[in-house]
């Protein structure tokens, strides 16, 4: 788990991406801050679609600029909305980490007043399917 000043960190990186996001539509904006096995941070927002199917999400979008660095291991994850509640990642996004990470890492899930429900990828991914099921 994080300490607290990195999770600051990763909080400042994703409501900076989420102020750059493109949501026209929703007006729903979304930043999504994601760390890699080597450390790094990549963050990433939702950008809409008239074709509301064609957006993507903010954590597609973090962890296409992970890739795109090289690095294949998520260690941690936040998501942050601009909203009142706390957002959690869709069902997609899930499914995106679930790529990436193994179950047991932490994903803080943040609403806009700052408030953080902290849970692991398996809490809010039970019974997953991931790349080991293909081995």
């Amino acid at each position: 788990m994080a300490d607290e000043a990195l999770i600051l960190e990763m909080t400042a990186l994703a409501r900076a991406a989420a102020s750059r996001a493109h949501a026209p539509y929703s007006k729903f904006k979304v930043g999504a801050v994601v760390r890699g096995a080597n450390g790094k941070l990549y963050s990433g927002c939702n950008v809409e679609n008239a074709a509301y199917p064609q957006g993507n999400c903010a954590e597609a979008s973090a962890i296409s600029a992970m890739v795109l660095d090289g690095e294949t291991r998520i260690t941690e994850a936040l998501v942050i909305a601009e909203a009142d509640a706390i957002v959690t990642p869709c069902g997609g996004c899930r499914q995106r980490l679930r790529e990436f990470a193994p179950l047991e890492t932490p994903i803080h899930c943040m609403g806009g007043g700052g408030e953080r429900l902290t849970r692991t990828l398996g809490d809010l991914l039970p019974h997953s399917f991931g790349p080991e099921n293909l081995a």
